[in-house]
């Protein structure tokens, strides 16, 4: 039997960790590679289901169907939360990565508008829907699994990984699309080539699946389960009963993040495609060059937010945004391959600051009982409307401008409202104990010195307030 940490944890050497580190990540990478498709490929997939003479409207209403998946992900954090709070975390997880493979293939199999009609942008939104439903759960419960595995002083370093699945995958999507229309001529890419990368969600899925089906549940849930701490008939309640505090603090910080990513990530390639000056190919592959560099940074970012802090990460992050986002911009109106990249990895600095951090952050400050229910609607809320809505929000400030930096002022502003939630109404939480979701900034309890190996919690502290850090 392997040893424990003094949270019930293997070590960092134990091959057990390894798979549960990328059990636990491999879910973020597949939603993520359909996010990054998506938005990679929306330029070319808007004429096939929402034919128009004017380009703009199509691409318009291509995006407001991803916006729409994002925008029911809460809806998969209530149901999800609900089973993986009370069923278990393992439950959850395998169920979503099932349906986002399934969702995703059949995306790339659906007929365009040309052959079934308006049917074609109805089952294309009923799929971007259930995959909304799925990634509201998967994301919640990856992150609880992951945080209730690591111990005390790795938790943003377990998280850093779990990001790097989710900057993996959109690195996947990106190096797909970037490969496609290398591979194919423009009326191939918008007959029938950008369906290609969509099929390979499918064997990603059932890899996904057979890691998953290896692993226990977390230690932490098992125990909670063992001494009857389950939550209740009805987690969701209980949630917005005591926990409203930490989920409307947490909107608030997060909706930097949620902007800042999907700006990059969907809205800055398709820009530089089409105002930027560069070829489709040469400006997704600069976005792919930019997540490769980054990639290792994630977790070097997880492992100093558990040094020095997730709180001056975070305000670190949000002044960057000011100051960095549009220097950025600046640099992207270049017109070169070398601008665009050094553009998108100035870009990526305050994304270094906030992602990890972050994610750490909220399941860091709950109890065991709600901690999945809490963490999916808390990500989801400002992420279903901040995400999803990023790039029809970008393209119709440009489109009613004429000017990118239209996208900084909005980026700033929400900016300046996480810097003000963060300073004043975030608690500190690298440096304390997961017991039961209080957490201190001390050193750790006298209680958990004591408890026996495995055990992961006490008895229930009351549930910590938001204060100043």
């Amino acid at each position: 039997m392997a040893a424990t940490s003094a949270e019930g944890t293997p070590p960092p050497t134990d091959p057990k960790t390894t798979r549960t580190v990328i059990a636990g990540s491999v879910g973020n990478f597949i939603e993520h590679i359909d996010v990054g498709l998506y938005g990679y490929l929306a330029p070319v997939m808007a004429d096939s289901f929402f034919p128009s003479h004017n380009h703009t409207v199509s691409l318009l209403s291509t995006y407001g169907v991803f916006a729409l998946g994002f925008l029911v992900q809460p809806v998969g954090g209530l149901i999800f939360g609900r089973i993986g709070d009370r069923v278990g975390r393992r439950t959850v997880l395998i169920t979503t990565i099932v349906l986002m493979g399934v969702c995703t293939t059949c995306i790339g199999l659906l007929p365009g508008y040309g052959t079934i009609g308006l049917a074609a942008p109805a089952l294309l939104l009923l799929l971007r829907m259930l995959q909304g439903v799925a990634n509201g759960g998967e994301y919640g419960s990856a992150l609880t699994f992951l945080i209730e595995y690591a111990g005390r002083g790795r938790r943003g370093l377990y998280i850093g990984f779990a990001s790097m699945g989710v900057f993996g995958g959109l690195l996947v999507g990106a190096g797909m699309s970037s490969l496609t229309s290398a591979l194919l001529t423009q009326e191939q890419m918008s007959g029938w080539g950008w369906r290609l990368p969509f099929l390979t969600a499918l064997p990603l899925a059932a890899l996904g699946l057979l890691l998953r089906s290896g692993i226990d549940d977390t230690p932490e849930f098992l125990a909670s389960r063992r001494e009857g701490r389950i939550a209740k008939t009805a987690p969701v309640m209980d949630t917005l009963r005591t926990q409203w505090r930490v989920l409307l603090m947490f909107t608030a910080g997060a909706m930097t993040n949620a902007v800042l990513s999907y700006v990059w990530v969907t809205y800055l390639p398709q820009w530089l495609d089409s105002e930027g000056g560069l070829s489709h190919s040469a400006a997704f592959a600069s976005n792919a060059v930019a997540l490769a560099v980054y990639l290792p940074f994630l977790v070097l970012a997880g492992w100093l937010s558990d040094r020095i802090g997730r709180k001056p990460m975070l305000l670190t992050g949000c002044v960057c945004v000011v100051v960095l986002v549009p220097l950025s911009f600046l640099i992207a109106h270049g017109q070169t391959f070398g601008s665009a990249l050094l553009a998108q990895l100035v870009y990526l600095v305050p994304e270094f600051f906030i992602a990890v951090p972050l994610a750490a952050w909220l399941p860091e400050m709950v109890p065991t009982e709600v901690r999945v229910t809490t963490t999916a609607l808390g990500f989801n809320v400002p992420f279903s409307l901040f995400s999803g809505t990023a790039p029809l929000v970008a393209t119709a400030l440009v489109g009613w401008t004429g000017s990118l930096y239209s996208v900084c002022l909005y980026l700033g502003g929400l900016a300046v409202i996480s810097f003000l939630v963060i300073l004043f109404g975030m608690r500190e939480t690298a440096h304390g104990s997961l017991a039961a979701g209080a957490v201190d900034t001390g050193p750790a309890p006298a209680a958990l010195a004591t408890s026996r190996p495995g055990r992961t919690d006490e008895a229930p502290s009351p549930i910590p307030s938001p204060q100043k850090g």
